[in-house]
């Protein structure tokens, strides 16, 4: 048998055993869950909590961002650097609640979107809905989808194609760029 013949006879298992119906169901029912996550963030808010709206945009100078920001953050945010992997506290973050925008205090992730990529950065499947713009950054010659918040313009760090399933999303956040609120606490 030819090598080409074999991988297409290969390839259709999966259909002949009634399987890829129930595979794309899966991912349908898993879609509908993250979706869920995404429309019902609200429920891990700390009590009291007040939310900046994102359509209320945070516009500083220079100088003003530099006195409202630790070094770190202010190079990360305002400077589009990256922090050391392995240094942010948050990788280790395990509570229920939401991370908001270390600028502004935009909610943009919360405690369910979060997952252990093994990068040494927080990382996330899924981000709030309107939280993030995006652009194209080309600064190690290779074209990367940076993103940054939408209400101040902090950059937050890259999404990139090799996150879990159902989005297949690995938000890459710098943990500088980011405060963490649990849910326990009062906001």
């Amino acid at each position: 048998m030819e090598r080409r013949t074999f991988w297409k006879a290969l390839a259709g298992i999966p259909l002949a055993l009634g399987l890829a119906p129930r595979v794309i169901a899966a991912q349908a029912e898993s879609m509908k869950a993250v979706e869920e996550l995404q429309k019902n963030w609200k429920a891990l808010l700390a009590d009291g909590a007040k939310v900046p709206s994102a359509t209320e945009p945070v516009k500083l100078t220079k100088e003003e961002w530099k006195t409202r920001l630790p070094g770190q953050s202010y190079e990360v945010l305002r400077e589009e650097g990256t922090e050391r992997p392995g240094s942010s506290p948050l990788n280790n973050e395990k509570r229920q609640g939401v991370f908001t925008c270390a600028g502004c205090d935009l909610p943009v992730f919360t405690s369910a979107m979060k997952y252990e990529s093994g990068t040494g950065w927080p990382s996330f499947f899924a981000a709030i809905p309107g939280a993030f713009g995006t652009s194209t950054d080309h600064k190690i010659l290779y074209p990367r989808t940076e993103y940054h918040c939408i209400r101040c313009g902090g950059h937050h760090g890259h999404i990139f194609d090799d996150g879990p399933a159902p989005t297949g999303k690995r938000y890459c956040n710098n943990g500088v760029a980011l405060k963490f609120i649990p849910k326990t606490g009062k906001a």
